[in-house]
């Protein structure tokens, strides 16, 4: 049995990422942060469906305490599969937040960092001896850093999407010597609980007629691709950037 580690799974697109590769047959361990419910759910749906998930808390916004969340991993692997590696990365947790470039401080900017770029980047190479010769990482960046997603308001948080983008390109080729598949999936807008849609019906409606197949972006959009790109339909697809934003903008 293949073992996924999901980060940001407790919802939205984490949450269909662990959940569809559960179905493909592989173990999760998945992450979350704040939302613990939310992480027990997506447990109880890959059990549901007979298969086997472990949930560990995880803050990608501290770098500090990566080791210790390694040690986690360790003890989860030999202790649910007896393994002492894993096989694939979903780099997905993360949040978003809108500030027009004269207004954006220097806390948030640095909280971007932080979490979207630096934990990423940090946390793979924690976690990197203990990745399978012939495994895969795939790292979830966002269409704002591609001229179709790029809107008023994000330069910030692009701006960090598209350094992951950078890095996955870079892990592609640096890592292309042990068999790793890298590579980075930008969804457009996305129907996840970091917003409530229903209180915005006339965003919405904007969206949808920017959208060429005339639709708002779901999670398993972008999960059903990521859980793809994990397993036999990806094995020679590497350091691709691709956008799931069902022709956003086009």
């Amino acid at each position: 049995m293949q073992i996924a580690i999901v980060t940001g799974a407790s919802s939205g697109i984490g949450q269909s990422v662990a959940v569809q590769t559960a179905k493909r047959g592989s173990g999760v361990i998945l992450t979350y942060r704040g939302n613990p419910a939310g992480a027990l759910d997506t447990v109880a749906s890959i059990e549901k469906e007979g298969g086997t998930a472990v949930a560990l808390p995880l803050d990608m916004g501290d770098s500090a305490s990566f080791p210790a969340f390694r040690a986690s991993v360790v003890a989860a692997l030999r202790d649910t599969w007896q393994r002492d590696t894993f096989d694939h990365l979903v780099n997905n947790a993360g949040f978003g937040q809108m500030s027009m470039f004269a207004d954006t401080s220097e806390e948030l900017f640095d909280r971007f960092m932080r979490v979207l770029l630096k934990g990423p980047y940090f946390l793979t190479q924690t976690l990197l001896p203990l990745l399978a010769d012939g495994g895969a990482i795939v790292n979830v960046a966002s269409n704002s850093a591609m001229p179709s997603g790029m809107e008023p308001g994000y330069s910030a948080y692009g701006s960090m999407k598209g350094g992951l983008i950078v890095l996955t390109k870079y892990l592609a080729k640096e890592l292309s010597t042990r068999g790793i598949r890298v590579n980075v999936v930008s969804p457009g807008p996305t129907r996840t609980a970091i917003a409530d849609w229903s209180l915005y019906a006339e965003a919405v409606a904007s969206i949808e007629a920017r959208t060429a197949l005339g639709r708002m972006g779901e999670p398993d959009d972008i999960g059903l691709l990521i859980a793809a790109l994990l397993g036999e339909e990806g094995r020679w697809v590497t350091a691709q950037n691709i956008e799931v934003a069902g022709g956003y903008n086009l």
